[in-house]
């Protein structure tokens, strides 16, 4: 990646056109045929709009972090089988509790286990990868790409064992929905993500550094190994939180973070961080728009999502192939 000296649109008047459109978007979501109904209606879509903010903020965060650590546009954090891992431990549980699966996973504690069982899952491949300090991110992404495969071959195994019932059930959460979130699981996730974004954002000319390649940001000074594990660790974390609150969101990561690069005109994460944020909101809730006024819940979030951003993703391979 190569820093822009000048972003394609005024850096200033880019954020508050993004912020009116987000601001639209939002008051949209809640107020449309809602009949002001501020009783049950409103409070249920903006605890819905919470979970939109934060998995955004999720998404984009750990997208664009990711990417600037790989040098790689065309990958995010799904490629390290974080969402596999997700979807495995759900089969597990079902399997272990049968029936009694519609009471474990939709408590608060099943939310807490998902974060806990990624976050191990993460810090066993870094502590295993990360202790030689040579070509850590490369054997990284293998073995991602390897451990993906492995563990959604074995999620397949397990979910053969289920009954059909189960089986519906476990299918629920393989696709992104904002209406499983509890309040209390909202709480938890933005201090969680609050203090993650946090963490990034104090060390901003560092990622910028980073953004230059591994040798440029080493003769530069910066501790590459280091910081590399600790923005591996903050990216576990928000994509634990993610998959954890909505769901698997796939190629979402690829399109919000090209998108955003397109429209600053520049990887300095001052800008695009934020601005990848408020993107990645405004998709979400123009899915959950077209979801509930346009096709009338015949359709998914997810399915919209993937369909959008799986093509962009083919159009950019294409487009990357072409230029080879």
């Amino acid at each position: 990646m190569r820093l822009s000296p000048r972003p394609a649109i005024w850096p200033p008047l880019l954020v508050l056109l993004v912020l009116l459109i987000l601001l639209t978007l939002a008051a949209t979501f809640v107020f449309w045929s809602s009949g002001f109904d501020f009783d049950y209606v409103i409070p249920k879509r903006l605890a819905r709009l919470a979970a939109i903010v934060t998995g955004g903020v999720c998404v984009a965060f750990s997208s664009i972090l990711f990417q600037t650590i790989a040098g790689n546009r065309l990958l995010t954090p799904a490629v390290m089988g974080y969402e596999a891992v997700y979807l495995l431990l759900q089969s597990l549980l079902i399997l272990a509790v049968g029936t009694q699966a519609l009471v474990v996973v939709s408590q608060i504690n099943n939310f807490f286990l998902s974060i806990a069982f990624m976050l191990a899952y993460s810090w066993a491949i870094h502590r295993w990868l990360l202790r030689d300090g040579k070509n850590n991110v490369y054997f990284l992404l293998l073995l991602g790409l390897v451990l993906s495969m492995v563990i959604a071959t074995f999620t397949q195994f397990v979910q053969l064992r289920i009954s059909p019932g189960e089986f519906s059930i476990l299918q629920g959460y393989s696709y992104t929905s904002f209406n499983r979130a509890q309040p209390v699981q909202l709480l938890y996730s933005g201090l969680l993500v609050a203090g993650a974004c946090l963490a990034g954002w104090k060390t901003l000319p560092v990622l910028d550094v980073l953004s230059l390649g591994r040798e440029q940001a080493i003769s530069l000074g910066v501790s590459y190994r280091r910081y590399v594990q600790c923005y591996l660790a903050l990216i576990a974390l928000l994509v634990a939180v993610s998959t954890s609150l909505l769901g698997p969101t796939a190629f979402m990561g690829i399109f919000v973070a090209n998108i955003t690069y397109a429209l600053a005109g520049s990887v300095r994460h001052r800008i695009t961080l934020p601005l990848g944020c408020a993107i990645a909101i405004a998709i979400f809730i123009a899915a959950q728009l077209l979801v509930e006024h346009v096709f009338n819940y015949k359709t998914t979030v997810s399915i919209l999502v993937n369909l959008v951003c799986g093509a962009y993703f083919l159009a950019l391979m294409v487009r990357k192939q072409g230029r080879a």
